[in-house]
């Protein structure tokens, strides 16, 4: 039953689905790369190796805020597109069982 929900519901909306992994993987990568990039100019004393590595970090960090927009932004459009279409099946399918318990009740 679930299979059928994702297939009706998650397949129509791949590409959102894709460019929400893609800009989380991105931030994820960006997040893992922040750490590695500070390791030799305090300990050398490279006072130019340290602003050059703070710039790396700094737009690394911006790639890092600018990917999780984006992937909380497609995020958001995803499941408001999914929810709506939800609830829009949800709702004709009760209206449909309104209309088939009056369709056979005898009327007077």
């Amino acid at each position: 039953m679930l299979g059928k929900i994702l297939a009706r519901y998650v397949l129509p909306a791949w590409p959102l689905l894709v460019l929400v992994v893609v800009f989380q993987l991105g931030q994820s990568i960006a997040s893992l790369a922040l750490p590695t990039l500070n390791d030799k100019g305090v300990v050398t004393g490279d006072i130019d190796y340290i602003w050059r590595t703070g710039g790396v970090m700094l737009l690394v960090s911006l790639l890092q805020v600018v990917c999780s927009l984006i992937a909380v932004y497609f995020g958001s459009r995803l499941a408001m597109g999914m929810g709506r279409n939800l609830r829009a099946a949800l709702f004709h399918r009760v209206v449909a069982f309104s209309q088939l318990s009056a369709a056979s009740t005898p009327s007077s």
